[in-house]
Order: structure tokens, then C-alpha cells, then sequence
């Protein structure tokens, strides 16, 4: 689990409106089966999307009414020798998805290092701005391997009315993601496989065996996917996007990363900070820490949102969490423990629920506070039916795994990848060891789920890449660091630090629950993100917007 950080609401609503269907059709079975009296109703799940304007939607906006952006004749900025020709390529912008949506493919080179290097695409979506633009900004949701092309998608229902009124968004789909140059590594049945592996507590030979497995997945992504797996890193994501920047006319990058989006836009301003416009890093991730302390503190996260969630439980009348706090946290700890030696069994053919996906089923919902209502209907189920067939599908929702078998995306992949070049630390045993200790210590039950990182990466088929950038970005405009206070996935602690390593950067805080907060229902959040892209505004203090 370590460092993962899927953004919850950019699922689909329509996925979580089905879901959340099936969820309460089948637990109303479960419930009659087991002779409970009561009936759990589920809220709504996309009730949390701020400003939402149905006549901006993207399937039935109209192009007539958003002007086109104004042509570009060559790049802007200063081009980094040797790389004039692809700096100065034509790039053609065409309608898709319907409205004020434009679709292009950019070429950058598959390697930064040698200006000779053949080219890869990179897929880009626009959504263009409803009046005069001010200038583009681009946008990263996370992952490592998340779809910035799906998070522009909604960007008309999510995004601030002023921020789309003057501003072209533009989301992309990194090197090694989604519609750009993949990585490829397993079909979806031997995926199905790894990610249901569960070892529990790692003794020696365990954690051979695992270190074997993950060895097996790094040579099938290196079989599948070529010379791409070892250009995925960070830093080329980053040279990527100043290559954009400049394609699309604008002097300074302006920039909206969520998640690892912070982390790929505090690299861009440590190898640009003269090109740094407008840059919003929304639940940030500070570079200094290592991978260890970054497991420790995210584990923390997760412990924390789960007991937030346990806490808002007990005060309802559907929940199956008796007792104090403490006791509920108790039965969860019980019910994942139980998995390892008992899967549970589902309604999908074939297919249990083992205790590495039950952890996963439960960690989603975790993610935003619109989801806890699920995540309460799933513990019923598997607690009073021992079916597992919800927390399944949650987990299914966190890996992007269809109804049919598939993956709608091959992020898991890209998310490995990504981090293997980014960072490696020591896979001794013993190091480990004591390290996991330390990590249970302080997060009791989701601790378990996030030691032992180290070895993912430990036989990886290339080479970690060399960091080689100012994490200071000493000389950048101001950049705004958002943090939510009980943050799983990036705690808050998290957002303080990247705000003091970066030498312009200013701390905005979310006081409330789940992973990132602009678009996530907090109309303070929203009105400063757009008052400082649109107006240049900076909070004289930090607004401590709920």
C-alpha cells in the first residue's frame, strides 16, 4: 500500500451511483438472511461535487458558446538547447468528447538525457476556457499513474466557475500512463492474482517469496512494455510538462497538482522555478522524507481517517460497530486478521476476498467522507453474512478492475514503475523488521498493510534515477500548499513540510476529512484556489477553510 494515493473523487459518480446500488440491493439480502430487523439506506455519493453546473457538463455543453483558444505559432519561453525541433513542433488540437473539449497528441523525447532520442506521445485533453483565457493551467490528479485526460473530463462539474471562466485546463496522461506511452506489465488475470496475494506477518522466507513475485512483475512490465519502463521517472514527467507549457504559449506553467500531482509539480519547480506561474500542490507529499518515514506517516493517516470513520459510525443506527471506539477498531483489526487464513466468500464467481483486498475495500472509502456510508453497509455485510462481495468491489473501485474482468486503466502498473525509478531504499531483512515494528507501534490496525516496502523495488529491472534538482525551488513565484487535517493518503504534516521546503511556498489549510480538498465540497477552498490563480490573491493568513 505504501505511498499509494488514488484520489477518491475523481471515480466517475455514475460508477459510484451503481455501485452504491448494488451495495444496498445485496445488503438488503444479507440482512433479510440473517433475520436483522433494520434496512440500511445509503446517502448519495456524488453529493459532495461543488459548484456543479449541469449546462457545463461535458455531454451537453456546446462549443458554440466557449471561444477557441487563440493560435499558437511557437513555443513560449526559453527552450532548453538541443531540443529546439520538438520544442517548436505543430501540435493539433481537435474536438472530442463533445462541447469545449479539444484533444492532441504532444511529442516529447522518450529520453531527456540525449537530445538525439526518439520520441514517445504524451495525450492531452483541453477543456478551453468559457470566456477570454487568461493562459492555461495544467493538471495532475495523483497516483504516481493516475488520468490527468479523466480529471479534465470533470472538470466543468468540479472546478471553480471562475477558474474555468478564464483559464484553459489541461490534463494529461503522463509518460507510461493511460493514453500515453503505457506500461504494460500482466492480463488481467494474473493481476487479478498478484493483488490478491496476501502473506500476513513476513518472516525470511515469506518475504523471499514475495520479493520473488514482485521480481516476476518487474520482468513481465519490462517484457511488455520496452524502453518506456525506464524513463517513467518524476523528473521527465516534470521536463515533459515544460515542454507543454511552452507548446500552448505561455511564458510561466500554471499548474494544479493533487496528490503526487504536488510531488511532480515541486520537481518541476525545482528544475524551473523561473517558470513557475500560478502553482496550487493540493494534498501534498514532502520530498525530504524518506520512503520509510513516508509509510510511518501515512499509515498514521490511515489509522486515524479509519477511527474518524469508526467514531462517526457508532453514532448511527446501521452500524455493526459495537461497543467504544476502541471495540470497533477492535472488530475491524479482527475482521482483516481473519482474512489472511480465512478468505470470505463472494457472489463473483470465482473470486474471495483475501486480506490484502479486504484492506484495499476498506482504505478506499477512507479516501473521502461521502464514501463512509458504503464502506458501513460493507462491514455489515461481511460481519453479520460473511459475505464479502462489497468489500470486494471497494477494492475493486481503488484498482480500476470492471464488472468484466478487465482494468479500466493500467494505473497500478504505472504507479509501481514510477516509484521503483523515484526511490529505493534498503531491503535487508532485519531492516525491515524493525522498521515494520515501528510502524504497527504507532497504527495499530492498518500498520500491517504498509511495511516491507522496500522490497517492491528491490530487484526492479532498471536503475533508481539520479535526483538532480533544487528542493527549495529557490527563485519561484508563490506557491500554495493545501493540506486537510486528517488526510489518509497525505497527511497534514506532509503539507507543512513541503510549504517550508519550498522557499515561496504559503500553507493553506482544510479542516475536515479525506484526501485533497479543492473540488471536494468546501466553498472557502475553492473561492481562494480561484481568487489566486485568477487575481493573483495570497492569503495574508492561512484561512483554515472547513
Amino acid at each position: 500500500m505504501s505511498g499509494r494515493d488514488t484520489i477518491g473523487f475523481r471515480v466517475h459518480p455514475a460508477k459510484l451511483e451503481n455501485l452504491r446500488m448494488k451495495i444496498q440491493h445485496r445488503l438488503r439480502a444479507a440482512v433479510a438472511a440473517v433475520a436483522v430487523g433494520a434496512v440500511v439506506v445509503l446517502s448519495g455519493c456524488s453529493s459532495w461535487i461543488p459548484d456543479q453546473d449541469p449546462n457545463q457538463n461535458p455531454a451537453n455543453s456546446s462549443s458554440s458558446s466557449v471561444p477557441d483558444p487563440a493560435p499558437v505559432t511557437g513555443p513560449a519561453g526559453v527552450v532548453p538547447a538541443s531540443f529546439e525541433e520538438i520544442y517548436n513542433q505543430d501540435v493539433e488540437w481537435t474536438k472530442c468528447g463533445g462541447g469545449a473539449f479539444q484533444c492532441a497528441d504532444i511529442q516529447v523525447p522518450l529520453d531527456w538525457d540525449n537530445p538525439d532520442s526518439e520520441s514517445i506521445t504524451i495525450a492531452a485533453q483541453r477543456y478551453n476556457a468559457r470566456e477570454k483565457a487568461m493562459g492555461t493551467i495544467l493538471v495532475n490528479p495523483g497516483g504516481p499513474g493516475g488520468s490527468g485526460i479523466d480529471l479534465v473530463s470533470y472538470a466543468p462539474a468540479v472546478f471553480g466557475r471562475e477558474l474555468l471562466k478564464n483559464y484553459n485546463i489541461l490534463g494529461f496522461d503522463p509518460r507510461g500512463v493511460g493514453q500515453s506511452e503505457p506500461i504494460t506489465c500482466l492480463e488481467p488475470a494474473e493481476m487479478d492474482r498478484f493483488l490478491a496475494t496476501s502473506y500476513g506477518e513476513l518472516t525470511e522466507d515469506l518475504l523471499v517469496k514475495a520479493t520473488e513475485e514482485q521480481k516476476k512483475f518487474g520482468q513481465a512490465c519490462a517484457k511488455n512494455s520496452g524502453a518506456i519502463l525506464g524513463e517513467v521517472d518524476t523528473q521527465s514527467a516534470a521536463k515533459d510538462m515544460d515542454l507543454m507549457r511552452a507548446v500552448v504559449g505561455d511564458e510561466k506553467l500554471n499548474y494544479l497538482g493533487f496528490s503526487y500531482g504536488t510531488q511532480l509539480g515541486a520537481t518541476y519547480a525545482g528544475i524551473y522555478p523561473e517558470n513557475v506561474g500560478k502553482m496550487v500542490l493540493d494534498g501534498a507529499i514532502d520530498l525530504r522524507l524518506t520512503s520509510h518515514a513516508q509509510s510511518l506517516q501515512q499509515a498514521v493517516g490511515f489509522e486515524n481517517a479509519l477511527r474518524a470513520f469508526v467514531t462517526d459510525c457508532q453514532t448511527r443506527s446501521d452500524c455493526v460497530l459495537q461497543g467504544s471506539v476502541d471495540d470497533g477498531m477492535k472488530q475491524i483489526d479482527q475482521l482483516l486478521s481473519g482474512l489472511l487464513a480465512n478468505p470470505m466468500p463472494t457472489d463473483h464467481e470465482g473470486r474471495v476476498l483475501t486480506q490484502n483486498l479486504g484492506f484495499y475495500g476498506m482504505a478506499q472509502p477512507l479516501y473521502a467522507e461521502p464514501l463512509w456510508a458504503m464502506l458501513r453497509a460493507a462491514l455489515t455485510e461481511a460481519i453479520m453474512a460473511n459475505d464479502g462481495s462489497s468489500l470486494l468491489e471497494l477494492s475493486d473501485m481503488y484498482f480500476g478492475r470492471e464488472d468484466d474482468g478487465t482494468y479500466a486503466d493500467n494505473s497500478f502498473e504505472a504507479f509501481t514503475a514510477i516509484n521503483c525509478l523515484d526511490s529505493r531504499e534498503d531491503a535487508d531483512f532485519a531492516t525491515m523488521q524493525a522498521e515494520n515494528a515501528e510502524i504497527i507501534k504507532a497504527a495499530p490496525v492498518m500498520g500491517k498493510f504498509f511495511g516491507f516496502g522496500a522490497a517492491g523495488c528491490a530487484d526492479w529491472p532498471y536503475p533508481e534515477a539520479p535526483q538532480d534538482f533544487d528542493l527549495s525551488a529557490k527563485g519561484a513565484a508563490p506557491i500554495m500548499v493545501i493540506g486537510t487535517t486528517n488526510d489518509p493518503a497525505t497527511p497534514y504534516i506532509w503539507a507543512e513540510g513541503l510549504s517550508e521546503q519550498l522557499e515561496s511556498g504559503f500553507l493553506v489549510t482544510h479542516v475536515g476529512e479525506g484526501h485533497t480538498a479543492y473540488g471536494q465540497g468546501s466553498a472557502c477552498i475553492v473561492e481562494v484556489v480561484d481568487d489566486y490563480f485568477v487575481n493573483g490573491t495570497i492569503p495574508a493568513k492561512d484561512p483554515e477553510c472547513k
